[in-house]
């Protein structure tokens, strides 16, 4: 199948962050989108004032009918969350349409074109969108299909110059469903592999088997970026594809002269390809600087000169949810983030303690489905106790369904510390307004983001 055969594009599950980058490179390609999704956003609002036709009830009779008379020209692209019970993707299915998950959709777009691809259980949408903002700030041909909306861009398509066969792909290597097994970089980046998507993988061994099969995709000649921290078991056994590895303080490509100015991250860059002095960081945590070690070193490879790469980071704004500042005043601060497993959450509350380390720091988290919670119930306590006080909210199912015994108060009674609670969303606005603390932090990859803007909102009027 060739992309430029198919004229309309019709999503299933189009308001994914992933799914609605990808309709956003097709609109921008001139073809046309319609998508189903099973809830209104932001995000799908926005795709509709930006030209795509969507609707938000999975019926056969939706289906649009240019899609329906047009078949030879119809790419349909689904999302692995779409159940299988869908009755417009299995009418699709049995009408013998064009289907393609999003993976194989972003394999087909970037197989003739130099791709960087960026994977990791976390710390993959923050490098990814580094490096795309590195190259659009040099002026350097390129596309990047991200998982975050960018600040500054409010978009997670990003587009620099004219598309040529030398245009540079930044893409996200996605781990779940094994999506990133599809892509065949240029160059790999490997964040970070902690055991996570325990309902497809079933143990963690064998999600770093799938770890090990991403590195061996890499074209001959490329280039494969690991954190130090896995090196005892992710080694590229390629020969003609070039090994580097980076992390915080350790490997080809590391940071010195760490240090905290204001509320930006400053330090210098150390690596194969000389030594950068004095970048700064707007983005706190050092998490982030160990992404933007990773975003230098492929930068760095991909040609971009050492004064455009440090300017470009001066001018990173971020990505929403990712360590955003919603409130910043000298009597209370607000920061919201999108960790959802206990390594992300560990290193949060870790960031945000070494900015406030005498503040009382009251974190709200909302667990992300059922398995992940059974799973990782004992990570979730100690990360979480790092803060001073916990209010848990209930699971976010997501794609799952119950499962018996599984809430979050198994979180709260592992949890070590005495001030805590679980308050159901209905209260969540009450507790807020009660609380007395120096920083609120909302933490969570569910719908605990449409808590966001009313939380901001009675901030910045409470006296």
């Amino acid at each position: 199948m060739r992309i430029e055969d198919k004229h309309i594009v019709y999503f299933l599950g189009i308001g994914g962050i992933g799914m609605s980058a990808l309709a956003r490179w097709f609109m921008h390609l001139g073809k046309k989108v319609y998508g189903y999704d099973k809830t209104e956003t932001p995000l799908t609002r926005n795709l509709i004032k930006e030209g795509a036709e969507i609707h938000y009830t999975d019926d056969v009779n939706n289906i649009p009918g240019e899609v329906l008379n047009s078949k030879s020209t119809v790419l349909v692209v689904y999302t692995p969350a779409i159940p299988k019970n869908h009755r417009e993707h299995n009418y699709l299915i049995e009408k013998s349409y064009t289907i393609l998950k999003r993976s194989e959709v972003l394999g087909l777009i970037t197989k003739d074109l130099y791709s960087v691809a960026v994977a990791g259980t976390h710390g993959k949408t923050t490098t990814s969108s580094m490096i795309a903002h590195i190259l659009k700030h040099a002026g350097k041909s390129s596309v990047a299909l991200m998982g975050g909306i960018l600040q500054g861009y409010e978009s997670n398509l990003i587009i620099e110059g004219e598309h040529t066969p030398d245009t540079i792909a930044v893409l996200e290597a996605d781990e779940y469903d094994r999506s990133f097994l599809r892509l065949s970089p240029d160059i790999a980046v490997v964040t970070s592999a902690d055991a996570d998507h325990l309902d497809i993988y079933g143990e963690h061994d064998e999600m770093k088997t799938s770890f090990k099969q991403f590195i061996q995709k890499v074209k001959p000649n490329g280039h494969v970026f690991v954190n130090e921290s896995l090196t005892t078991w992710l080694i590229n056994e390629n020969p003609i594809v070039e090994n580097h590895t980076y992390s915080l303080q350790k490997g080809n490509n590391k940071a010195s002269n760490i240090h905290i100015s204001g509320t930006d991250f400053v330090f210098d860059f150390q690596g194969e390809k000389g030594t950068i002095k004095d970048i700064s960081l707007s983005i706190p945590g050092y998490h982030n600087v160990e992404n933007a070690i990773a975003a230098v070193a492929v930068a760095l490879q991909l040609g971009i000169d050492h004064e455009s790469i440090k300017s470009a980071l001066g001018s990173f704004k971020g990505v929403k949810r990712r360590f955003e500042y919603q409130v910043k005043r000298s009597d209370i601060v607000y920061i919201d983030d999108y960790a959802h497993h206990p390594m992300e959450i560990k290193a949060f509350i870790g960031s945000v303690r070494s900015l406030y380390p005498n503040k009382k720091i009251t974190a709200i988290f909302q667990p992300h489905l059922f398995t992940r919670t059974r799973d990782f119930v004992d990570g979730f306590a100690e990360s979480l106790d790092m803060a001073d006080e916990v209010i848990l909210m209930n699971i976010y199912p997501a794609r799952e369904l119950p499962i018996e015994g599984i809430t979050s108060k198994i979180i709260l009674d592992k949890m070590k510390n005495t001030n805590k609670s679980i308050v159901p969303n209905e209260q969540l606005m009450d507790k807020v307004q009660q609380l007395h603390t120096d920083v609120i932090v909302t933490v969570g990859a569910g719908d605990i983001d449409r808590f966001v803007q009313p939380i901001k909102n009675l901030l910045e009027n409470r006296k």
